[in-house]
């Protein structure tokens, strides 16, 4: 089995497959602040793919409440599970070794645990290449199970604090999980394939089925730890999100010719969603471009965390993680970046503040951005630091170059004449 580097991990780790990399990659960053579960995306989703007949129960994007829900049921409490038993079977923690450095390959530190592949790798019986289960038709059957399920304080169901609510955590809590597939760098759906219907494209990474190869053998719903492809019993053969790869293309004419969002992220009510492509260097990794939205969140601001980096996959889809949440819940999901992701977010540099009014702002993808500054609207001191906002304006430019969105940090505000009857 070959090493491939995994810069989430921090380290080498197994894979069934060398690396290969695209020019581009399809990536995007969520922010959970924002969300308010109005499940616009997942209907965006729903009525443009998967509205036919045996696709009643496929729903490529999701949004699930945390911490007692999910879609399939249970489905990263059962696969943490078993990778917990893993880690006891070969006598190990699944611990991390803080990052040295401010960024780079290592930004949110080393893994010292087992992935999914390597506790496959390792398992007395090799029957599969990654750890993984298949949900049953129960867990499938229900995709807003416990949804706005709050948990009380000290992670009691039936009691909830009465106490007031503050920062940085809340007693009691939840919070919207937005999901989709992850286009991961190293799919275990793609690993497990025995047909090798699954694959990824060469321009940018968009992991697909051939539903010509497919036979419908669920080795991929079965080994993908965020269950994300799903079998269809009247054709018989498993499907998955394809990111709105025509949009991505740039053949909607709506974008004339530029690359497009998918439908989810266009569709998104809060302004959650930013989605687009980060150039790739020479050694598989995201090649220095601060003046990209994505690389910038990720990589500089690191205020956006990937989604269980512990399973390996290496998930191009990130989180900025919620403030009210209990810090060990979230460094669970998203890693040991989560408390600097938080500090970063609430209380946000400029360069920040000003990217992050980008989330949202035009349906074509944003490749590049600039920043003209503006004058001082706010200032206050915070934890015994001074803490300024600026009237920013956030341009940003399209694949070729021209502009496409061009917002203020402060919103703008218009007054209605006095010649309308409903003026203020």
């Amino acid at each position: 089995m070959p090493d491939v580097f995994n810069w989430q991990l921090g380290r080498d780790m197994h894979y069934p497959y060398a690396e290969a990399h695209p020019d581009r990659q399809f990536a995007f960053v969520f922010n959970i602040n924002r969300c308010i579960a109005c499940q616009t995306c997942t209907m965006a989703c729903k009525s443009t793919w998967t509205f036919s007949k045996g696709q009643e129960y496929m729903w490529w994007n999701n949004v699930e409440t945390k911490p007692f829900g999910g879609y399939p049921q249970s489905w990263d409490v059962k696969l943490l599970d078993m990778l917990d038993q893993a880690h006891e079977g070969a006598g190990r923690a699944a611990a991390w070794t803080p990052a040295g450095g401010d960024s780079g390959d290592t930004a949110y530190g080393t893994y010292d645990g087992i992935t999914i592949f390597e506790a496959a790798h390792r398992a007395p019986q090799r029957k599969d290449v990654a750890l993984g289960y298949e949900p049953s038709d129960q867990e499938w059957s229900s995709p807003n199970f416990y949804e706005d399920t709050a948990t009380g304080s000290k992670d009691q169901r039936d009691k909830l604090t009465m106490q007031s609510a503050s920062l940085p955590e809340h007693g009691t809590w939840f919070f919207y999980l937005q999901r989709l597939c992850n286009h991961c760098t190293y799919p275990a759906c793609l690993a497990a394939c025995p047909r090798g219907a699954i694959y990824k494209r060469s321009e940018d990474d968009i992991v697909l089925i051939d539903q010509k190869r497919c036979r419908g053998y669920r080795k991929g719903v079965a080994q993908c730890p965020y269950k994300k492809p799903m079998f269809r019993p009247t054709t018989r053969v498993s499907e998955k999100c394809i990111a709105c790869y025509p949009r991505i293309e740039g053949t909607d004419p709506l974008t004339d010719g530029q690359p497009m969002e998918t439908r989810c992220m266009s569709a998104c009510v809060g302004k959650i969603r930013m989605q687009g492509l980060v150039t790739i260097d020479e050694r598989g990794g995201w090649a220095e471009d601060r003046t990209n939205p994505l690389y910038y969140l990720v990589k500089v601001a690191r205020v956006a965390l990937p989604l269980y980096p512990q399973f390996g996959t290496e998930p191009n889809g990130y989180y900025i993680p919620p403030r009210w949440a209990p810090r060990p819940y979230l460094r669970q999901m998203f890693g040991p970046g989560v408390d600097h992701a938080i500090e970063a977010y609430s209380l946000p540099s400029r360069k920040l503040m000003a990217v992050l009014q980008l989330f949202r702002a035009s349906q074509t993808i944003v490749f590049r951005n600039e920043i003209e500054e503006g004058e001082k609207i706010f200032e206050r001191t915070v934890g015994g630091k001074p803490w300024e906002i600026f009237n920013d304006t956030v341009i940003g430019y399209g694949r070729d170059g021209r502009e496409v969105a061009r917002v203020t940090v402060e919103e703008p505000r218009y007054e209605r004449p006095d010649k309308h009857y409903n003026s203020i």
